[in-house]
């Protein structure tokens, strides 16, 4: 194992990988270099805990915790890693820990486990294996520090650290507090009364009492212990050959320079250079790689030097490496201006991706994508912004030279290599000047696996004038990144303009004037005008406060630069310190949460622990693509459309292409179009090798709501789904003192992003049978359209679904096509068949929310009250029915939550080109009530009134309830809302908040705040749905209902119906029906 020779021509190929898994071990001769730690533990293990939500290493759902013997110091690393992006022969020599080896049903749960399940903190349960690992390996980390003893039963984390523990992981279903508070209860710090409701104590019992109702942790049994046989094996990397496939880990630049040299000389071979494979996520392979090359094992590229200087770090440190060198600095090691620029970076990479592609993915990685293949990088605009050199060695040439003629440069050819970066140590060219250092991004999600929108670094030298009262900008350095350009750059002209300049509004005004002509977007790049702002606004919140405040610059100096705002009246921002947190200690606001709990119809309501809860902890609830394959089972890939209309002439795939594993081709002349092979990933490639012949001749595809209108493009509305109007609209026009004519509100399409993408495993049965397991929110009409495919009597087919890996909606019907188009090859193959659809191919095909355009009329009194409001609603279907024909019914029935006196309506279904749109969450209620608050809002800011008064005075009254919604309406008693209305105004303190939030603003130029509260009537219809409850003969009870678990607990909530029913009865034994 991992032998390697000593000369600089060759490197000799071992024939075994080893590891370990959950503590067994593992010894692979053959394996795909091209394989993934996940492909092999669902595909060669009985470890399924680990989900393949992304495939980009941005869900958290695949998370293991990785941990590396360091035999020089004698111990052991541990931390996470997503298994969908790390390659299977990099973990040689470590030990892999799933959600199974955490804890498990046969060996016991860990209290980590048990926690998340009494803290209601799963639903569909999909990411919760991948959660639990993620804060594992915080309280492995935190255990093995040298902080003081925690209280018994908690760990040595922080509450800030647990929270930030599951920062990478996505949930879709609960809202993320549950989970937080299971996280929390670890905390040495946590402040018990601050935890959410859970099935461990009641309200108002003491610490003491709570703690002992946790299932206790001992923080010395959260250490992960690394297998003692894996010790004795621990190498320098391992090479491999299988199949003319070779995986190749070098330990010097000079076999670096060979294997490199070997493929320069072979046409053909296709090199990968790994060091995490992060870069998978964003870049897609299409290709094989023949040859790959792991560079962790080479000295000089896992370097950190840190002198005088500056610091130095190899290209292939990980990033979350390279944050704790910046961060470790020694008292008089460095001076207190460079120290200030390390942290900025070091504070600024802990804001990049999550901390499981921050283990794994390098530096020299990333700023390899940016030069290659202009990847959106922060870490090249920060290193860019401090004048950071980088190392690159061509054969036996090293060439030193700047960041930004790096970046700038033809992209760096393939025998060339990215050795190390320098960052320099940073001072004040002068005693009596200061160094100011920021780092700024904007992304969809403030932390976590989000790419910016615009990056930017600022480094600037300041002096106070001697002449004036004021503030000289000697020198800066702007750089700015991500906005839609090819790398990084620095903004030349403008730190030209503003070099020895003494700050004011006027030359702040320049500066700002001529950055935006110098950050342009190119063509194609989203929201360009949004990206220059942020470029305009950053600068401005890093020069305004010097400007507003130049006597400050010694607290600057003294406390650290934030470039936050000030205010310049001292007594003004110390009343307000209490609202402005700029860097809260907490990532959730907090809430409270106040239940009152009926023992009338015990124990229905009853906070109980969901059903399965634990085990989807553990990772050992079974969803469908977990099931074990059958023995000759075919897997199946989506070849979708790549234009809006065309008829298909033809499907084949590229000339020269391998098409290793794959069967055949089932085409829209079998019914459905899919491709079938022996794994998923062959399927996957295969179906990006497909090439459409199609015919567009005579065919102009409708692209717009606008385009669906002018051509009459509609699909017909049953008349009993079309709701009525309301009112006399013209007579209410009349009556109102203002108008607003003709506004225009567009809604936008939203995807569902479940974690279980869709899936179905098809296998055939005796007497031409067929048994169907899919992920379906509906399996009942699955189930018709499977045996109207097949040309198959109904009795011939089964549908099962055991649970639901987060639907949304989107599983409805869209779940159909899959286990359609499974079974129909499966029916002609005569073999098992089974599909997990790639996410990129989810998402062009599921369609989700409708998205409409609103022109509105609406009149209204001088108080605020509306007299009238009409419509025309134009909802984009898509190309096919699906549920669109009530959508005009369910967006009534949610804007009716207010008086609006007469309310008219036109609302048409386009039929367009475009995916088809279907069910999610609320379908037209969402969209609906966005608009019923937009028309408030617009009403408010008309007159001008406070909105909340405007939505007070247009809720109903019992007498419009009844106008709006008829026998709907119910009994006037029953007609509450008025009333809770006005109890949440008193129990949130909603008008003395209001007050002190004016306040607030009416002194803050620039930060602003604001609060509100939204109704909601929802109109509630109950219908009877069948059941069936089996008494056994040892009393265990069995149920038997139509409902599907998505996540919802319909498990818990039928266990409880049905205690509760059979206690109703009065037998004994009753007392324990529950359990």
């Amino acid at each position: 194992m991992g032998e390697h020779t000593n000369t600089t021509t060759t490197t000799k190929t071992e024939q075994s990988l080893v590891f370990a898994v959950n503590g067994q071990r593992f010894e692979l001769s053959e394996v795909d270099p091209s394989t993934t730690l996940l492909e092999f533990l669902r595909s060669q293990t009985s470890f399924k805990s680990v989900k393949l939500g992304c495939g980009e290493g941005g869900c958290g759902a695949c998370v293991v915790l990785q941990s590396k013997y360091d035999p020089v110091h004698d111990r052991v690393e541990d931390f996470t890693v997503s298994s969908c992006l790390t390659l299977l022969c990099s973990v040689n020599g470590c030990s892999i820990t799933t959600a199974e080896g955490v804890g498990n049903s046969k060996d016991g749960f860990h209290p980590i486990q048990e926690r998340f399940s009494g803290f209601h903190a799963s639903q569909c349960g999909y990411c919760t294996p991948g959660m639990c690992v993620s804060l594992y390996s915080a309280l492995v980390n935190a255990d093995k520090t040298n902080r003081p003893e925690p209280r018994p039963g908690f760990s040595k984390l922080s509450v800030s650290e647990a929270e930030k523990s599951i920062a990478g992981n996505l949930c879709r279903c609960t809202g993320y507090r549950p989970i937080v508070d299971a996280c929390k209860t670890f905390a040495a710090d946590v402040d018990m009364e601050d935890l959410g409701l859970n099935s461990f104590w009641k309200k108002g019992e003491s610490d003491e009492v709570k703690l002992s109702r946790l299932p206790p942790y001992h923080h010395n049994n959260g250490t992960c212990m690394f297998p003692e046989f894996l010790k004795k094996e621990i190498t320098a990397g391992v090479n491999l050959a299988s199949e003319g496939y070779y995986w190749y880990s070098p330990v010097c630049l000079d076999q670096l320079q060979s294997l490199l040299q070997m493929d320069e000389e072979n046409d053909g071979t296709s090199t990968k250079i790994v060091v995490g494979n992060t870069g998978m996520g964003y870049y897609k392979e299409v290709v094989r790689h023949n040859k790959y090359i792991d560079l962790r094992y080479i000295p000089e590229l896992s370097i950190i030097r840190k002198d005088l200087a500056g610091i130095e770090i190899g290209a292939s440190v990980p990033i979350s490496k390279a944050i704790e060198a910046l961060k470790e600095v020694n008292e008089g090691e460095l001076n207190q201006d460079g120290n200030l620029v390390f942290k900025k970076l070091a504070d600024h990479m802990e804001r990049i991706a999550s901390g499981f592609i921050r283990n794994s993915a390098s530096i020299g990685g990333n700023l390899i994508m940016a030069q290659r293949k202009h990847f959106p990088s922060d870490i090249a605009t920060i290193l860019l912004s401090v004048d950071t050199m980088v190392d690159i060695l061509t054969g036996q040439r090293h060439e030193k030279i700047m960041l930004e003629e790096f970046l700038g440069r033809p992209p760096l050819v393939s025998k060339s290599v990215l050795v190390s970066i320098k960052i320099p140590c940073w001072k004040s060219s002068r005693d009596i000047s200061y160094l100011l250092y920021e780092t700024y991004r904007a992304a969809p999600r403030p932390i976590g696996n989000a790419l910016s929108y615009l990056n930017a670094a600022f480094l600037a030298e300041v002096s106070l004038c001697k002449n004036s009262a004021g503030i000289i900008l000697n020198n800066c350095r702007l750089a700015f990144g991500a906005y839609g350009t090819k790398h990084s750059i620095r903004a030349r002209k403008v730190e030209e303009f503003l070099s020895a300049k003494l700050l004011n509004g006027g030359v702040l005004y320049e500066a700002i004037k001529l950055l935006e002509s110098t950050v342009l977007p190119e063509d194609g790049t989203s929201s360009p005008a949004y990206r220059s702002s942020l470029a305009v606004g950053f600068l401005f919140e890093f020069l305004s406060p010097l400007i507003n405040n130049p006597d400050d610059i010694n607290s600057f100096q003294r406390d650290g630069y934030n470039s936050t705002l000030l205010f310049k009246d001292s007594k003004i921002k110390q009343n307000f310190d209490q609202f402005d947190q700029i860097k809260p200690s907490t990532l959730l606001s907090s809430a409270k949460q106040v239940i009152q709990l009926s023992e009338e119809y015990h124990p229905v309501g009853k906070p109980i622990t969901k059903a399965g809860a634990t085990i989807q902890a553990s990772g050992e609830a079974v969803y469908v693509d977990d099931i074990p394959s059958p023995r000759n089972c075919l897997h199946g890939a989506f070849i979708y459309s790549t234009e809006p209309l065309a008829r298909v002439k033809g499907i084949k795939f590229k000339p020269g292409s391998s098409l290793d594993g794959v069967t055949t081709l089932i085409s829209f002349k079998d019914i459905p179009g899919e491709n079938v092979a022996d794994t998923q990933k062959n399927a996957d490639m295969a179906a990006n090798l497909a090439v459409i012949d199609y015919d567009k001749e005579d065919l102009e595809p409708i692209l717009s709501v606008e385009e669906a209108f002018e051509r009459c493009s509609f699909f017909e509305v049953p008349p009993y789904l079309y709701p009525e109007q309301v009112g006399d609209y013209s007579k209410g026009m009349a009556e109102a003192d203002h108008q607003i004519l003709s506004s225009e509100i567009k809604l936008g399409s939203q995807y569902y992003f479940y974690m279980e993408t869709q899936t179905a495993l098809a296998v055939p049965d005796e007497d031409n049978c067929m048994v169907v397991y899919s992920s379906s929110q509906c399996p009942e009409t699955a189930h018709d359209t499977i045996a109207k495919c097949l040309g198959v009597p109904g009795h011939d087919v089964r549908v099962i679904t055991r649970r639901v890996g987060g639907g949304f909606g989107g599983k409805a019907i869209k779940a159909m096509p899959v286990s359609t188009a499974c079974a129909l090859a499966a029916y002609k193959l005569h073999r098992p068949v089974r599909m997990y659809v790639n996410r990129k191919t989810d998402m062009i095909m599921a369609g989700g929310r409708h998205p409409m355009k609103i022109t509105y009329s609406v009149g209204f009194k001088t108080n605020g009250k509306i007299t009238a409001l009409k419509l025309d609603i134009l909802i984009d279907a898509g190309m096919s029915l699906d549920i669109s024909p009530i959508m005009p019914h369910n967006i009534l029935g949610s804007l009716k939550k207010y008086d609006w006196g007469a309310l008219a309506f036109d609302i048409k279904v386009c039929k367009t080109n475009l995916p088809s749109r279907s069910a999610m969450r609320a379908p037209g209620e969402v969209q609906a009530s966005f608009i019923a608050e937009a028309i408030i809002e617009h009403v408010a800011s008309a007159l001008p009134l406070g909105v909340d008064s405007v939505r007070n005075i247009n809720l109903h009254n019992y007498e419009s309830l009844e106008l709006f919604f008829k026998t709907g309406a119910g009994e006037p008693l029953e007609y509450t809302l008025p009333s809770i209305w006005d109890k949440l105004a008193m129990s949130s303190s909603f008008y003395h908040r209001t007050e002190m939030i004016k306040e607030f603003n009416r002194c803050n130029k620039w930060r602003k705040r604001g609060i509100s509260r939204v109704p909601i009537v929802h109109h509630v219809t109950l219908r009877a749905t069948p059941g069936k409850v089996s008494i056994l003969r040892d009393g265990s009870i069995v149920v038997e209902v139509g409902g599907i678990e998505l996540g919802q607990g319909l498990w818990t909530k039928v266990k409880q119906m049905t205690a509760y029913a059979l206690s109703l009865v009065q037998c004994g034994g009753t007392e324990e029906l529950l359990e």
